[in-house]
């Protein structure tokens, strides 16, 4: 004997309270969607919109803080070198008038050429040396004495032998010499010191 199959049972429709919660549930979910579309939609503009607001905010600080201060400073550094010139050409003129009263304290005998004692010709001094003054215009004396002071020079140097040059301090002692005889010739002490810039013997 065949045995029945129990056939299934209907399933029921939704009952109308359910549908009626998910049509809500869809329709509050719709303009949340559609703010996050409208929302992402605009975030790439964002850096657009910020540089057309804040390019002339900015233009205006650089020309006001940056630009206008380092074209003062040029305008002024201006005039600041022009006084700088004029203050060095002023100092150069002054150091002029300080070198040439400089010069005025001192006397120089160039390229002085004798021959030794005791060498019969053989042996020469050829010298260079400037006479410092104990007055401020020892230029202007000796110039109005040279032909006594070159001879004193010649006499004093050619009195030396080479044996005197070779002691030690030899230059020294010849300061000494020069200065006392400088000084005998014109009467009172005008020399005060000898350097000598060039001193060979041959």
């Amino acid at each position: 004997m065949a045995a029945s199959k129990a056939a299934p049972a209907p399933t029921a429709p939704p009952s109308a309270p359910a549908a009626a919660g998910a049509a809500k549930e869809t329709a509050a979910a719709a303009p949340a969607a559609a703010a996050a579309a409208s929302g992402g939609g605009l975030k790439p503009w964002i850096p657009v919109i910020a540089a057309i607001v804040l390019a002339p905010a900015l233009t205006f600080a650089v020309g006001q803080f940056v630009l206008i201060p380092q074209l003062q400073k040029k305008l002024l550094a201006v005039p600041a070198a022009e006084d700088a010139a004029a203050g060095a050409a002023h100092a150069e003129g002054h150091g002029k008038e300080g070198k040439d009263g400089k010069d005025a304290a001192n006397y120089e005998f160039q390229n002085v050429v004798v021959n030794l004692a005791g060498t019969m010709g053989t042996r020469y001094l050829k010298t260079s040396f400037l006479v410092a003054g104990a007055e401020p215009n020892i230029k202007a004396t000796f110039e109005a004495n040279k032909p006594r002071l070159t001879d004193v020079t010649l006499n004093v140097l050619s009195s030396l032998s080479l044996a005197d040059l070779e002691e030690p301090g030899a230059k020294n002692v010849l300061r000494e010499k020069l200065v006392t005889a400088y000084n005998q010739a014109l009467g009172r002490k005008v020399a005060e010191q000898v350097y000598f810039s060039d001193f060979v013997v041959q």
